[in-house]
């Protein structure tokens, strides 16, 4: 079974916490689907992977880039599209997994808005399917300076 690990934003928002999350994930050598709910979020969290810090970046792609199996990021719609054999699923916007047995995936990362009632609602519903499928479940919060507390 996967280890499924919930990402509660409060203080700061996705554009901000997921390229630090990414760059943790790459930094330790692994590869990462980054799924959206979403269409018209791609063009915005393929800028966000570029842009988060002055001094670097997180090389990423997206259909219909080449090399796709080079890249150590993939954003996508679809779970089931991982050009670049990734073992790490990231969730974001309110997307799905698709298969709550997560396939191919070691890890899933659930991030959600705390600040919106539907999200928090929409992430219980994904943790409850996650349990049921025999999962790990962990359950971080944002805190107030950015930083990830574990609550569960």
């Amino acid at each position: 079974m996967a280890e499924v690990s919930f990402y509660h934003l409060e203080a700061r928002p996705l554009e901000w916490a997921l390229p630090r999350l990414l760059a943790r994930v790459v930094d330790g050598g692994f590869r990462a689907v980054v799924v959206t709910g979403v269409a018209e979020r791609l063009p915005f969290l393929d800028t966000a992977l570029w842009t988060y810090d002055d001094q670097s970046f997180l090389p990423h792609g997206r259909a219909p880039d080449d090399f796709a199996a080079d890249e150590p990021v993939w954003l996508t719609l679809d779970p089931n599209d991982r050009p670049n054999g990734a073992t790490i699923l990231v969730l974001v916007d309110g997307a799905g997994p698709g298969d709550f047995a997560l396939g191919p995936y070691a890890r899933c990362l659930d991030m959600f808005d705390g600040n919106d009632a539907d999200a928090r609602a929409a992430a219980r519903g994904r943790w409850t399917a996650f349990k049921q499928a025999g999962h790990a479940v962990a359950y971080w919060q944002q805190s107030p300076d950015g930083r990830w507390e574990k609550k569960a």
